[in-house]
């Protein structure tokens, strides 16, 4: 059977890196890993292709080869997973999809064949049975979690790697908190599992084995979810798989109990992680009581994220505006915050209430939600009805992008950063195309940018006081660039309005 396994393309948007891209000559930011785990997971004499529509176009002659066509999707790709499922249809092909997407709205999908939904490690092998005996059902879910010690290695063969700026892997999946505006314990429950040890060196031999020396991203929801698994059996092979290699700098998603602990921080360090993003969510503590962020409150949040930083790792953080707690002085606060914890990667959102979750819920049953969910955190929409009303949102909101992206803000959050963060013991490699992302940063920034003034200041003030650091210092330029793009283009509209 040939099975065609279909990735549909992303929209801008903050995380997608759409205008940072072409520095370093790549296509995507990360691959498919759901799917590439998936295609490992299928019957070894099935015939699998992938097909990513962020690094190549999906032709009709690949849907012509296609016995079966098997679609993955996140509620951002919505549109795309749809134009792809109408084209599948048109050809007369079977369509099989699963994914988060899938699994949060199953009934929004009618022409899909058949739903494989939650996690694959266990639905997946009862479609294949039923498929093979002639008698599939349209939609399978699981019956509680499967135990990651089953996951396979992903098919990286089905992929070209140098597509992309970062690869991914995951170790855990589940976070023990409990936040009201997040899906992701609907999705994955709430007690962290995690896959041996064995399995993630594997994983990451087979990644090196074949030439990666770049970036890997651990995709857990909170990578430090169980403490003690990672501190005794993950991190110490960790550590001991990076001697005698070079490259292969991770970062990966945690909570800001991080801080709490100095012993984890210089472990993950010594294992090669140079940064973590962080859910901030808001410096309002009657709105981290609302949304229940509870671990987040009652902390020095300020002093948390600059313990972060003189550890070795760069702290990138997620921030919400519009809990029913938010007043008028959230705006400025957030933008206050965002200036002082030195967070140069600060996804500031309106928020929004993904199906499953119990604001959804909430909202729903006070009729306040008013739309689809979008999954785009930054495109300054939201699916709710806000307490504070939705103009006077969207124009708060709109003040803090406009200012913390203003290049002159933004440059001196680098500088902060750069001034208190101690130098990450790994590094990437230096190769062409970073080279020449040096110079075609000099070019479009330093000659041509409006910010080409803050550009060069940052420049010479990192080669006197952290010179170790210059490449850092060129990628957050970078990264900039591309964050203010998306605000003009897609907060502000069609590029009328510029940040300065």
């Amino acid at each position: 059977m040939n099975v065609l396994l279909v990735y549909p393309k992303f929209p801008e948007t903050f995380w997608s890196f759409t205008y940072a891209l072409p520095f370093i000559g790549k296509k995507s930011a990360f691959p498919p890993l759901g799917l590439l785990t998936v295609a490992a997971l299928l019957p070894e004499e099935w015939t699998k292709r992938l097909k990513d529509e962020n690094t190549d176009e999906l032709k009709d002659d690949d849907l012509a080869w296609a016995d079966l066509v098997l679609i993955s999707a996140m509620a951002l790709q919505r549109k795309a997973a749809s134009r792809i499922i109408d084209r599948c249809k048109g050809m007369g092909l079977k369509v099989v999809a699963g994914g988060p997407l899938f699994t949060a709205e199953p009934d929004a999908f009618e022409q899909v064949d058949h739903l494989v939904l939650d996690e694959a490690e266990l639905t997946l092998p009862a479609f294949i049975a039923d498929l093979e005996n002639g008698c599939p059902k349209r939609r399978y879910n699981a019956d509680g979690y499967p135990d990651m010690n089953e996951t396979p290695v992903p098919l990286w063969d089905l992929i070209p790697m140098n597509r992309y700026a970062s690869l991914n892997i995951q170790y855990s999946r589940g976070c023990p908190f409990n936040c009201d505006f997040c899906n992701i314990t609907a999705l994955f429950g709430h007690k962290p599992r995690t896959k041996a040890p064995r399995q993630v060196v594997a994983e990451l031999e087979a990644i090196y084995q074949a030439g990666w020396r770049g970036n890997i991203f651990f995709v857990d929801d909170n990578f430090i979810g169980n403490k003690h698994s990672l501190k005794e059996q993950l991190l110490p092979a960790l550590i001991e798989w990076r001697r005698g290699k070079k490259g292969c700098v991770f970062f990966t998603e945690a909570s800001i109990n991080l801080a709490d602990d100095p012993e984890l921080m210089d472990m993950m360090v010594q294992a090669g992680f140079d940064s973590v993003f962080i859910g901030i969510e808001t410096p309002d503590e009657k709105s981290l009581t609302e949304c229940c962020k509870t671990h987040n409150k009652n902390r020095d949040l300020l002093k948390d994220v600059k313990k972060i930083h003189r550890s070795g790792l760069q702290v990138m953080g997620g921030f919400i505006v519009g809990f029913d707690s938010d007043t008028s002085s959230i705006f400025q606060r957030q933008i206050e915050f965002i200036q002082k914890s030195g967070i140069v990667t600060a996804m500031v959102g309106l928020l929004q209430a993904p199906p499953g979750t119990r604001l959804f819920e909430r909202l729903a049953r006070e009729q306040r939600v008013c739309a689809e969910f979008s999954g785009d955190n930054v495109d300054g929409r939201t699916n709710i009805i806000p307490a504070m009303g939705l103009d006077k949102l969207v124009d708060g909101y709109r003040t803090i992008m406009k200012q913390i992206y203003s290049p002159r803000k933004y440059y001196q959050r680098v500088r902060c950063i750069l001034a208190e963060l101690k130098a990450p013991a790994a590094r990437t490699p230096s190769d062409r195309q970073r080279v020449l992302a040096f110079w075609r940063a000099c070019l479009r920034l330093g000659v041509f940018g409006k910010e080409r003034f803050q550009y060069w200041r940052l420049l010479t003030w990192t080669l006197v006081r952290r010179p170790r650091l210059l490449p850092l210092a060129v990628t957050l330029a970078i990264y900039g660039h591309h964050y203010r793009r998306i605000c003009e283009i897609h907060i502000f509209g069609a590029g009328r309005q510029t940040i300065s």
